[in-house]
């Protein structure tokens, strides 16, 4: 997918990052251009560009200046900040002000943090508890917020493109088709590609035929710790439904939890055709997150006869109020 310099200035404000992925484009997927990204950023962009990201940001609690360099920058940073500001007071408003100024005082630049998910409290907490750091060390943190800041709105920017309406001459069941087909192969981190002229059908299995992952997008990182269990439906009726009496179909096919890279553990044999069938992953968002709005997630889906030979790749993207899925390959 090709993109050009105005979309990566939206992810990251410095003009040598932006245009070094932009040389870069097209990307094949989403991993691609996040690996791509993290060794511009790490290997290519140098102090004056890192300074020139932070600069790109408005202070955690107030709104991008009208003559921010990106609008769109502006509307995500916004969308990642509503969590702050939906649990500020007045007075932690006022306080997290105080501690901005302080600390642009003391490092020369805007504190800057992965805001997505976290309350105001959590903000301040975390820059009360950067705010004693060397400037050099401090530096190097805030290097790597931006990154984990970049790579959210990377995921957002092909996402933002795979639902934009394609301009060939198209019938609109056609373009719809299409547009399901670009989100599926192009939004998931985790995603592998067959080689040309190859698909999954004939690629002999090295993992399970139904695997997750979780990422925790309100810290920017993958969850690691969350249990995870996936049960297929072996009811009196063919198919789930809304009925209570239902529950009792649902028959366990395996159980972890997930690691470091937030992938969980084997949930079922490694077989080269899947039974069809309906599924259930459930994750148990309640112990991982406390504090969140969901007890537990559940995601069902099915598979069918004609899919028993591919691979299926379920991962949830968690924030305290809010996840979404996709399938993988």
């Amino acid at each position: 997918m090709a993109f050009d310099e105005r979309d990566f200035v939206a992810c990251c404000g410095s003009s040598k990052f932006a245009k070094e992925m932009a040389l870069a484009s097209p990307f094949s997927s989403l991993q691609a251009a996040v690996t791509t990204a993290r060794d511009i950023w790490f290997n290519k962009v140098d102090v004056n560009g890192w300074l020139e990201a932070f600069d790109a940001h408005p202070q955690i609690g107030k709104s991008a200046p009208s003559n921010h360099k990106s609008e769109t920058s502006a509307q995500w940073s916004k969308g990642e900040q509503s969590t702050a500001l939906a649990t500020a007071t007045n007075s932690s408003l006022q306080e997290l002000s105080d501690w901005n100024a302080r600390y642009r005082q003391k490092f020369g630049f805007v504190f800057l943090i992965c805001a997505s998910g976290r309350s105001t409290s959590e903000i301040l907490a975390e820059l009360k508890k950067r705010y004693p750091n060397r400037p050099i060390i401090e530096f190097e943190v805030a290097a790597n917020e931006q990154m984990n800041i970049t790579e959210l709105r990377l995921a957002k920017l092909f996402a933002t493109k795979a639902e934009t309406p394609s301009t060939y001459d198209q019938h609109p069941m056609t373009l719809g088709k299409k547009a399901e087909e670009d989100r599926v192969s192009i939004i998931g981190a985790h995603l592998t590609e067959a080689p040309a002229g190859q698909t999954s059908q004939t690629i002999a299995r090295t993992r399970p035929p139904i695997t997750t992952h979780v990422l925790d997008v309100s810290q920017g990182r993958p969850a690691a710790g969350m249990d995870v269990k996936l049960d297929m439906w072996m009811g009196n009726q063919s198919r789930p439904s809304f009925d209570e009496n239902d529950v009792g179909g649902w028959v366990l096919k395996g159980f972890s939890s997930t690691d470091k890279d937030g992938r969980s553990g084997q949930l079922m044999s490694i077989v080269d055709a899947v039974s069809p069938g309906i599924y259930r992953i459930s994750f148990n968002t309640g112990k991982y997150c406390p504090g969140g709005f969901f007890p537990y997630v559940s995601l069902v889906f099915e598979i069918r006869e004609t899919q028993k030979l591919e691979h299926f790749h379920v991962p949830l993207l968690l924030s305290p109020f809010s996840f979404t899925t996709y399938r993988g390959s």
